[in-house]
């Protein structure tokens, strides 16, 4: 889902964009679209957020964008530029504009390196600064989310995962990029400290003007700070809306359940348990036809099962994918 944003063209804009791998069953081999004709668009300092569960394509489409895995089909352009075509060298300098920051801050830190050494280590494979250059933007940067400029010299074990969190951030931002991936920043850590992360992340926004992919599972976690929110669902993209819109007046049942999902944000209120949505017996994926959510979805009729659904615009930046509104 995608829609021309009036102004200056978008940061990002991602295209019909299809990742597929073969998965391997027994004796036989199917292919499987992990993202499946996704399109999009991110504008400089804004926050888009895909959300959905597990398995739904989301950090495959961030993982892609970053050309850490190649995409099977499609376009995504950054700042006029095809990613997907650009050579090693190319490459290679566009990392300093996207940046991610990832679920296990730990994946991105060498234990056997001081934290100082890995948040400068972008400086250092890109050749920018000399050592006191590179030691007092460290300092600078540490000092911004957290921590002392003598906490440089400490190593990953000696902190918290949120302090870890911190530290990924730091690392994220040591280029100053111009759009930071945000790959489930906040699922692995406590509530208290999912906020803590979440404002950190929305007061550096705003002190330099970058934008964010953040993917998330849990809608209640980007209500606060995503600008538009897309939903995915088995590799589709089955709605979009901005934030507010989306919460008021979600269209998809997929999105409805997601939302009924999200606890109570009063320890008190009480309120009837969602119910995941139960299989259909007339479902079947493995055919490619269809509807992604027809098989659980409570409105399905039998050309849900044959036709892909089209997109419609619902109201301003409002699209969704589903039969009931074709």
């Amino acid at each position: 889902m995608d829609q021309n944003h009036p102004g200056s063209p978008p940061l990002l804009s991602v295209r019909h964009l299809t990742k597929t791998f073969k998965v391997r069953e027994g004796f036989r081999r199917r292919r499987v679209n992990a993202v499946d004709d996704v399109s999009f668009h991110i504008n400089a300092g804004e926050t888009y957020a895909l959300v959905g569960e597990s398995g739904s394509g989301k950090s495959t489409t961030g993982r892609t964008l970053l050309r850490l895995i190649d995409a099977t089909s499609g376009r995504a352009d950054f700042a006029g530029r095809d990613i997907f075509s650009l050579s090693a060298a190319a490459l290679r300098e566009l990392r300093k504009d996207i940046q991610m920051i990832f679920q296990d801050p730990l994946s991105s830190l060498d234990p056997k390196r001081t934290i100082g050494y890995s948040v400068a280590e972008p400086l250092l494979i890109h050749g920018i600064g000399d050592r006191a250059e590179r030691q007092d933007r460290v300092g600078r940067l540490l000092t911004r989310v957290g921590f002392s400029p003598a906490d440089a010299k400490r190593y990953p074990h000696e902190f918290s995962g949120g302090q870890r969190q911190r530290i990924g951030i730091a690392k994220a931002l040591i280029l100053n990029p111009r759009l930071i991936v945000c790959d489930e920043p906040v699922s692995a850590l406590d509530v208290s400290i999912q906020s803590q992360i979440l404002n950190l992340l929305l007061q550096l926004q705003r002190e330099n003007n970058f934008a964010y992919l953040f993917i998330a599972h849990d809608l209640g976690v980007v209500r606060h700070i995503a600008d538009r929110i897309g939903v995915m669902y088995r590799g589709r993209l089955v709605e979009e809306a901005p934030t507010d819109t989306l919460f008021a007046a979600a269209r998809h049942p997929y999105t409805q359940y997601l939302l009924a999902s999200i606890p109570p944000s009063h320890p008190g209120l009480r309120i009837a348990p969602a119910r995941p949505p139960a299989a259909n017996a007339g479902a079947d994926r493995t055919s490619g036809r269809g509807c992604v959510f027809s098989g659980k979805c409570p409105h399905a009729a039998a050309h849900c099962f044959e036709q892909v659904p089209v997109e419609r615009i619902l109201g301003d930046r409002h699209h969704v994918a589903c039969h009931l509104f074709s």
